[in-house]
């Protein structure tokens, strides 16, 4: 049974604005953070909520329910953004709590008002942005209108009435710099999920945790050409009056990068809700396994074949970043798991999942015509069994001998020909393919370089066999033809050993699928669950040291977890997968929503702090 726990912390009375670039904008995690965070706060009496991101994606509409009447404070501000000729969208987002947003079109700024909004960017805040940078430019001038959105909002709010604006990154946050400098009335809180420089500096220093306290983040920015976006990100966690991050991973990030601690610390949750299944979960692991099982049929079985109730499916996913996303490490320890395997002579076989979006032309041919063949094969036979029920039934009828007649007498030579030529137009002699799309620069890609170099061929001995399918998994794929969440819970187990990971939340969508997982203690995820939850091994949630181990250590780590996992009975597994399942209500926004409380606490409490100065003033003057 779930965990169901409740959080008691109460929200202040205040209006809340929550800003985004990736409001109704799907770019990567912060959408996720946005999205399933919503429903537990439009459940609070306490608020008067509203989202704003940017206007830039116009499929976002088949998701949108304008809001006709724009009598309240929101209303009223966008109204008069649209009459002073801006492009904006007052509706209700159609997720989970229909929170409303307030959408600014960034790219109706015309070029000589962005060079002027540039100039005060740089005579105001001392932040230099490039001319020829179109996501910078959509940046500014998006930050541009949320202020004038804000500034229209505080005219119809009562004066006495708390507000609180939070942003989230640095695409979001360019109107805190000005609010501080006006001395607005609005409180603001910055969220960093990940710091613009720890992500470059982490695929390209070998030794970047041990190296952080001495980077000059400036010198590093202007080395990789950031510079504009970490000074913005840098003057954010300046100048807001409350400072965010999602793990005390990032928090250290922040200590060094950003030269500000962080002033709450606010994990990531899930709408577990949307997970709830109840005790349908194991019903449907083998209901989504049985639909990947066809797959591997059409992707192996026509160069050889192998035991499928003996086959383990795991898979790692994400943002293709080859070392921040332990795509490395995870390929050593395949590599020592197979080496492992092979030498016990295991009739166990493994087939791991790489899905991760690459640039790539097409799906290979080979593989489209090995699943059509199959599928073929697969109509032949059904054809092949209903013709010979019929005939098999009216024999019984007939004849009065009770052994079973030789079957082979009931097909026509017609289905026999049509089965053997299918059968024989399907095998091959060559090895099961490691990519299944052709990708736009194969002879540079890591995973195929490692995979070359190291042997791992999918070869008919070797017991770990890859699956590289380079775009995301959804129901309109050819090859699946199941949603993201259905191919997760037809796995046996994630593999999410990162190296860079603010938060994670792949393994968390596992737990939350009743699926074991495996993630590294330099992920916020895993740094989490060392924290909160000492047993997490033996309850299905496994964490790769990597921290203070050798990469070679970390990936025979990873690879003993993965060969412990394959020991297990299909009892075990099942077992594993109800403790899983069970803690993931740890994990939804309704408990963890009160780090949010927490930060926004202290944002009125600083309100607080301004105006009592100000009314000691007076009085003295009085």
């Amino acid at each position: 049974m779930r965990r169901k726990v409740k959080s008691t912390i109460e929200f202040p009375k205040s209006h809340l604005i929550e800003v985004a670039w990736e409001v109704c904008n799907q770019v990567g995690g912060i959408h996720t953070v946005i999205r399933t965070k919503a429903a537990a706060m439009t459940q609070l009496s306490t608020l008067s909520y509203c989202m704003i991101g940017p206007y830039v994606n116009k499929n976002i509409q088949v998701e949108l329910e304008p809001i006709e009447d724009l009598s309240d404070p929101y209303g009223k501000a966008a109204s008069v953004l649209k009459r002073k000729g801006y492009d904006v969208m007052y509706a209700q987002w159609m997720i989970p709590g229909n929170p409303r947003v307030v959408l600014l079109n960034p790219n109706v700024i015309e070029s000589k008002a962005l060079n002027v909004i540039k100039y005060l960017l740089w005579k105001n805040h001392a932040i230099h942005t490039p001319g020829d940078n179109p996501l910078i430019n959509q940046v500014v001038a998006f930050g541009y209108l949320t202020k004038l959105f804000l500034d229209e909002l505080l005219k119809v709010l009562p004066q006495e009435e708390p507000v609180i604006a939070h942003f989230h990154e640095w695409m979001a946050g360019l109107p805190i710099m000005d609010m501080k400098r006006e001395k607005m009335r609005i409180r603001t809180v910055f969220t960093t999920h990940a710091t613009q420089l720890g992500r470059h500096l982490a695929i390209n220093s070998p030794f970047f945790y041990a190296h952080l306290p001495f980077f000059r983040w400036k010198d590093e920015a202007r080395k990789f050409g950031v510079d504009s976006e970490c000074n913005i990100e840098y003057n954010c966690a300046q100048h807001c009056d409350v400072f965010t991050t999602v793990s005390d991973v990032t928090a250290r990030e922040c200590r060094h990068l950003l030269k500000r601690e962080p002033d709450v610390v606010t994990p990531n949750g899930l709408n577990i809700e949307r997970f709830e299944v109840l005790h349908e979960f194991q019903n449907l692991h083998s209901q989504y396994k049985e639909q990947i099982n066809r797959f591997v049929m059409g992707h192996f079985f026509h160069s050889y074949s192998f035991d499928l109730e003996k086959t383990i499916y795991l898979f790692t996913s994400g943002r293709y970043e080859f070392k921040n996303k332990g795509f490395d490490l995870t390929l050593e320890a395949l590599v020592h798991l197979n080496d492992r395997l092979r030498k016990e002579k295991s009739d166990v076989t493994v087939v791991m999942f790489f899905v991760t979006r690459r640039d790539f032309v097409s799906i290979k041919p080979e593989v489209l015509q090995s699943r059509a063949l199959m599928e073929e094969i697969r109509q032949t036979t059904e054809s092949i069994q209903r013709e010979l029920g019929k005939k098999l039934f009216h024999a019984s009828m007939m004849k009065r001998d009770t052994r079973l007649p030789d079957l082979n007498e009931f097909v026509e030579d017609y289905w026999k020909l049509r089965y053997r030529r299918t059968i024989q137009s399907w095998r091959t002699t060559k090895l099961p393919l490691v990519s299944t799309h052709r990708l736009v620069n194969e002879e540079t890609d890591e995973i195929l370089q490692f995979l070359q170099r190291r042997g791992l061929q999918n070869s008919p001995d070797d017991r770990v066999k890859i699956v590289y399918h380079a775009d995301f998994i959804n129901a309109t794929n050819p090859l699946f033809g199941m949603d993201y969440s259905e191919f997760v819970r037809g796995c046996h187990l994630g593999v999410f050993p990162s190296y860079y990971e603010p938060w994670g939340y792949t393994p968390l969508e596992c737990m939350a699928s009743g699926v074991p997982s495996i993630t590294s203690d330099l992920s916020g995820f895993g740094d989490y669950l060392l924290q909160h939850y000492p047993d997490h091994n033996s309850n299905g949630m496994f964490v790769v040291e990597r921290g203070k181990r050798t990469f070679d250590w970390s990936a025979r780590q990873l690879a003993g977890f993965m060969y412990q996992f394959l020991q297990q009975t299909r009892r075990d597994r099942v077992n594993q997968r109800n403790n899983v399942e069970n803690y993931s209500g740890s994990f939804d926004w309704h408990l963890l929503i009160r780090h949010y409380a927490e930060a926004y606490q202290k944002a009125v409490n600083k309100q607080v702090a301004v105006r009592e100065p100000k009314l000691a003033a007076v009085a003295t003057r009085v």
